[in-house]
Formats: structure tokens, sequence, C-alpha cells
């Protein structure tokens, strides 16, 4: 098993990739522990759950506190939680910037501040963020969530620079999916016909991915396989971006 008896916590896993990831480290043998803003029992099984906001600070200081108290040691992160935001430029708000902001960027910012505390020195520890193709080309319509991503691919490389002097064998890297057949699939296939299909069209694979595909990419990153892999947006977006 590629991450037995790893300590990974993973923001996000009520639905769609974080859920993925989160049924898929249990398999591959981690100590999972799941942030999940609402209750959700369908990811409930062997694992520690926390249920906030992550924009919460309060909440975030609870959740690091726990293992703190328990002199428990990470070895994973994955900042999965995030939103999307599709609004015309003009339109965007102070609040609505803020909002898109809080949960994908300054959230993870903060994380990633109370993680590094609690990580194992002695063995490899890796960092995975969610970002999105859309951090780097530009959609109509998603200035904001655009800009959130960005600044998210900017803090990566920064701090795989920054911390791994520090901490020899930590590494963080960004995972930037493509379309993805999320939760918002079906009803985005069926109401947004004319868009769906510019997807295809752009898509040299002709379709959508797999949270499956994504999670495994996420696995890779986590596990010992991929210790010399540092400060590197990956995109797996069927061929989109090239």
């Amino acid at each position: 098993m590629k991450l037995k008896n790893k300590n990974i916590l993973i923001t996000g896993i009520g639905k769609g990739i974080g859920k993925r990831v989160f049924l898929d480290c249990l398999k591959e043998g981690a100590n999972v522990y799941g942030i999940c803003k609402k209750k959700n029992n369908s990811v409930n099984q062997k694992a520690k759950i926390f249920v906030g906001d992550v924009t919460n600070k309060n909440f975030i200081n609870k959740t690091f506190n726990y293992f703190k108290k328990r002199n428990i040691k990470l070895h994973g992160l994955v900042n999965n939680a995030g939103i999307r935001q599709r609004m015309n430029f003009k339109k965007i708000t102070i609040k609505e910037l803020n909002n898109v902001m809080n949960v994908n960027f300054f959230s993870i910012f903060f994380i990633i501040q109370k993680f590094i505390d609690l990580i194992d020195k002695k063995n490899h520890t890796s960092i995975v963020n969610l970002s999105s193709i859309v951090g780097r080309r530009g959609f109509n319509e998603l200035s904001g969530y655009a800009s959130s991503k960005a600044a998210l691919d900017g803090l990566t490389k920064s701090l795989a620079i920054e911390l791994s002097y520090n901490f020899k064998k930590l590494r963080i890297n960004n995972v930037r999916p493509g379309f993805t057949k999320t939760s918002f699939y079906n009803d985005f296939k069926s109401k947004n016909k004319k868009l769906y299909n510019w997807t295809i069209l752009k898509t040299p694979m002709s379709r959508w991915g797999e949270v499956e595909e994504i999670s495994k990419l996420i696995i890779f990153l986590l596990s010992n396989d991929s210790t010399y892999i540092n400060g590197q947006s990956i995109n797996i977006d069927g061929g989109w971006t090239a």
C-alpha cells in the first residue's frame, strides 16, 4: 500500500475529488483525517472527521489542536476545499471577491501555516493543492475564480523554495484538473449544452476526466514515489492546455 501508516489531512471531503481522495487514501493504508463543511455519513468510515468551515479561524485552530494534544505528526495535506464563481466581471462585488479568495486561497495559506508545525521531519511529507487549468489559461466570466487559482500557483512555487530549506523532506505541489465529472457535471451537461460541447471540442481526448483519474495523481504525489517532485503545477486535463 502506497500510503501505509501515513497521517493525511484532506479538506473538502464531502463530494467530488475530495471524497474520492479520502476513500482512496484509506484503501492505500493511510490514517486519514477529513474536513467536511457539513456532516456527511457517506464518508464516515475509519477516519476522524472534522465538521466545519475552512475559512473559520477558530475551527481550524481547534482542528490542529486535536493533533497537537495527541502528539500526532502529519505526513500529508490535501487542500481540496474550494468554490466556483461564474460571474460577469463588472458585477463582482468586493464581498463576492472576498468570498472566493477566502475559500480558494486564504484558507489554504493559513492551513499550511498550521500544518508545517505538525509535520514529521524524519519522514517524507507532501502538500497537494487543488488548483485548476483556469488559473493558468483564464476563462470567460471566471475572473474571480481564476485569480484565486493563479494566486495558489504562485504560493505553491514560493513555498517549495522557502520551506524546503528548513524541511528537507517536505514538498508542495499543485494539481490542475481540467473539466472533471464532479457533482455539477450532470447539471452542466444538461443545462449548458453549448458550453459543454465547447469543452469537448477543446479537449483533445474529447471527454471530461473522472474523479478517480485525478485521485490517482494526488495519491502518487502523497506517496514516497514522488519524493523529488516539488514546486510543480501539474495539469491533468485530457490535453486541454497542450
